[in-house]
């Protein structure tokens, strides 16, 4: 088998074989991370993919005394998804690699902040041998410089740089697949857009304007050091 060849066989999806990989989608972000609302939206779209395929889905807490719990739109502890807390940035944690167990050898990877744990998180399981896909319509940052050069060097570093819809239809692969009534629904409905056509950030992105709430220190993660 050529080298192109089993690259391709390692990084398609099976939803035996992969895990979705949601990264702290705290409370405390929502009010500084450009299109906050459609990167909620489009992640929820994948879980409840991955929970009609059976896909293992684990989710991550950045140090919750300083920014809060999962938003609960998601349902994460509704579905009793493994909620890790962690200090470091990336998921990347023993915790959470147990929980992935030796049979995971795709990641399908989104969440806060695509320059911060996002990419320090696919980086760690690249190294590891793991082929990494990066949602980026279910990933984002405070700022969309950082936001688009994040995902240029995930690519340049072997990570798959992916779309929701790209995911739902490798996870299912064929039209006949007995799942496929329930989950055709998410693909016939188009995703919003959430800037990666522009790179702009949205008119009303509350980064740049007042808030009562007290914005995530420097960097979303750098927040929860102090």
């Amino acid at each position: 088998m050529s080298i192109a060849r089993a690259v391709a066989a390692v990084s398609r999806l099976s939803p035996k074989s992969s895990a979705l990989l949601i990264c702290d989608m705290q409370e405390k972000f929502r009010n500084h991370i450009c299109y906050f609302p459609e990167i909620v939206e489009v992640q929820s779209r994948l879980f409840e993919v991955a929970k009609i395929l059976n896909v293992k889905v684990i989710a991550t807490e950045q140090s919750t005394k300083a920014l809060g719990h999962a938003v609960s739109e998601l349902g994460l502890d509704r579905s009793n998804v493994p909620i890790i807390e962690k200090t470091k940035f990336s998921m990347c944690v023993k915790p959470l690699e147990e929980q992935l167990g030796p049979e995971i050898k795709s990641i399908i990877l989104c969440g806060i902040e695509a320059h911060a744990c996002v990419f320090q998180t696919a980086f760690d399981f690249l190294a590891k041998g793991l082929a990494v896909h990066v949602v980026a319509d279910a990933t984002s940052s405070r700022g969309m410089p950082d936001r688009m050069y994040a995902f240029k060097q995930m690519e340049k570093a072997g990570a798959i740089m992916t779309t929701s819809e790209c995911v739902i239809l490798g996870l299912i692969g064929d039209a006949d697949h007995p799942k496929f009534g329930e989950i055709k629904k998410f693909v016939l409905t188009t995703a919003p857009d959430s800037g990666l056509l522009t790179g702009a950030e949205p008119p009303s992105n509350s980064s740049s304007s007042s808030s009562s709430d007290t914005s995530p220190s420097s960097s979303a993660n750098t927040a929860a050091v102090s």
